[in-house]
């Protein structure tokens, strides 16, 4: 039988560079909006990259769907937290009752939320939650690894399933949310590890910690790396040994993005941490990833730099959920609204814009 290793690598391989035909097609047609040329900025870029994603001119943005990877992580027992564990499952089933922030965020952006049980601890199934564990929590970190090896291709797979499965469902547009107590301290670790950075520069308050809180949390990331020695050069070695059930399923999330040419609105540091890892394990993946908005976490710059992108909205959010992504939705519909819609400098009978070079 084949190992989850197996099958994923079978998966990476045919996930395809992007459409530059389709993405030259696109600026094309910014260019004939009687506007100035590029005065959209991100907005026109972002446009671009989801028509080479999708081989089409043609964007379309809705349905769409926040996949909310809810999971637990064994390092909270080391108190890097405000709360414990059993919060992740009591945010998940309101989740399930659309109460939450993301919820009524995403009410307003005609967006589905979809939370997914990639490992809660001690979780009963629960209706309105999908149920897609790859075990019960995560082990502690800072004594041993996350997970074994297979658990971490496993969830990657899943991830990539998840999307399959949107997009079978009409779904145009996906962005990626998180819930799980402890999982800004397992974002730091991949994040430093990844990046060779040092873990007090990666590390943040996560929900609010203590000065006191923020110090344990830095030791129990150092306690960790050294304990495990993750290999860098192996994404899946970093993701079992000091990642978490979420991030691996969100880097599934952005790798089924690639592959079934949907694009991923990627939400703050850990989404991105996730999208991270993506790029690393196949660089074509790269294609499928939109960022929505820079975190307040420390590293939230660093890790948009590492994935070659620049945020839609810097308002220091850090909320989580995948809110950051979802209050960049309306920001794509108004690009896509002008692009689609917009009259030409032709039919408005305006002389167009060509791009000018300074004389010397």
């Amino acid at each position: 039988m084949k190992s989850y290793e197996e099958a994923l690598k079978e998966q990476l391989c045919a996930i395809t560079p992007p459409d530059e035909k389709a993405r030259q097609a696109a600026a094309r047609r910014w260019a004939a909006c009687a506007k100035p040329l590029g005065s959209l900025g991100l907005l026109e870029t972002a446009l671009e990259r989801i028509a080479a994603l999708t081989g089409q001119e043609t964007i379309t943005l809705s349905p769409r769907a926040v996949l909310v990877l809810c999971a637990d992580n064994g390092v909270v027992a080391q108190g890097v937290t405000q709360t414990d564990s059993s919060v992740t499952g009591m945010v998940a089933q309101n989740l399930a009752r659309n109460r939450t922030s993301v919820c009524r965020m995403a009410a307003v952006a005609g967006c589905r939320v979809v939370p997914v049980d990639m490992g809660m601890l001690d979780f009963a199934p629960t209706e309105g939650v999908l149920d897609r564990r790859i075990g019960n929590g995560t082990g502690d970190i800072s004594l041993g690894p996350a997970m074994s090896r297979e658990q971490a291709a496993k969830a990657v797979l899943t991830g990539m399933e998840l999307v399959r499965e949107q997009k079978e469902q009409g779904m145009r547009l996906l962005a990626t949310g998180e819930m799980g107590i402890g999982n800004t301290t397992t974002s730091s670790a991949v994040a430093s590890v990844l990046l060779h950075r040092p873990v007090t520069e990666m590390t943040g308050r996560g929900a609010g910690l203590s000065g006191e809180g923020l110090r344990r949390k830095i030791h129990a990331i150092e306690q960790a790396i050294v304990v495990n020695q993750p290999d860098d050069n192996d994404i899946l070695d970093v993701l079992s040994k000091v990642g978490g059930f979420d991030i691996a399923g969100l880097c599934g999330i952005f790798l089924g993005g690639a592959l079934y040419q949907v694009p991923i609105l990627a939400d703050g540091f850990i989404s991105t941490v996730a999208a991270l890892c993506a790029v690393r394990l196949c660089p074509a993946a790269e294609k499928a990833v939109l960022a929505s908005h820079v975190s307040a976490e420390p590293a939230g710059h660093l890790i948009l730099e590492a994935i070659n992108r620049e945020p839609l909205i810097t308002a220091g959010m850090r909320l989580g959920e995948g809110t950051g992504a979802v209050a960049a939705m309306p920001l794509l519909d108004m690009a896509r609204a002008v692009y689609a819609e917009s009259y030409t400098f032709e039919e408005g009978g305006i002389e167009a814009y060509v791009p000018q070079e300074d004389s010397v």
